[in-house]
């Protein structure tokens, strides 16, 4: 007989006031294991997805791979982005340097400017760096998991009782389901 669900189970995580026991050790758990068509699920502590006794993570390679090629695109760019910003600031130096040369009464108003230069730029830098560590980080852990076969095989086993267990009650429920009580008086 084949098995009503796949052992593939996906981590997903509920909100804390919808947290229940955990399966394994009964603690109140929002962390919770459901297979990919939503027939079984249950709440498990996280630290009993790195007990590699009770399941082992499954990584989509493409899913690694796409996600290192677009952490190294991040990074060209913005290690492109700091060398044009230092070229530009280069050549900014250098212009000041030919205008200092040039222009020796207007020192004073140079160094007005200058300063006010030297303050903005501070500010974009500093608005930059900001801006570019404020992208959160993805989490690094498995979300796809494979049970070992011993649990594997209990959680078949209660699917099983269950469905056994409701197949009953309807069959209780049935007016034809117990004896009916006998109409013809008793033979002597």
């Amino acid at each position: 007989m084949a098995a009503p669900f796949p052992n593939l189970y996906t981590h997903r995580k509920v909100a804390e006031s919808a947290a229940k026991a955990c399966d394994v050790c009964y603690k109140p758990s929002s962390s919770v294991l459901i297979t990919p068509d939503k027939k079984d699920f249950f709440y498990i502590c996280p630290a009993h997805l790195k007990d590699r006794y009770f399941c082992t993570p499954k990584i989509d390679e493409d899913a690694a791979k796409a996600k290192r090629e677009k952490e190294l695109a991040e990074e060209k760019e913005k290690l492109v982005k700091e060398y044009q910003e230092k070229l530009r600031k280069k050549k900014e130096k250098e212009k000041e340097k030919e205008k200092s040369k040039d222009k020796d009464k207007d020192k004073d108003e140079e160094k007005d400017e200058s300063k006010e230069d030297k303050e903005s730029k501070e500010e974009a830098e500093s608005g930059a760096k900001n801006g570019g560590d404020e992208t959160p980080k993805q989490e690094d852990e498995p979300r796809v998991f494979e049970l070992k076969s011993t649990f594997y095989q209990q959680r078949l086993q209660r699917k099983r009782q269950a469905e056994a267990a409701k197949r009953d009650r309807e069959r209780a429920s049935q007016p034809n389901y117990f004896p009916s009580v006998p109409t013809e008086p008793p033979r002597k």
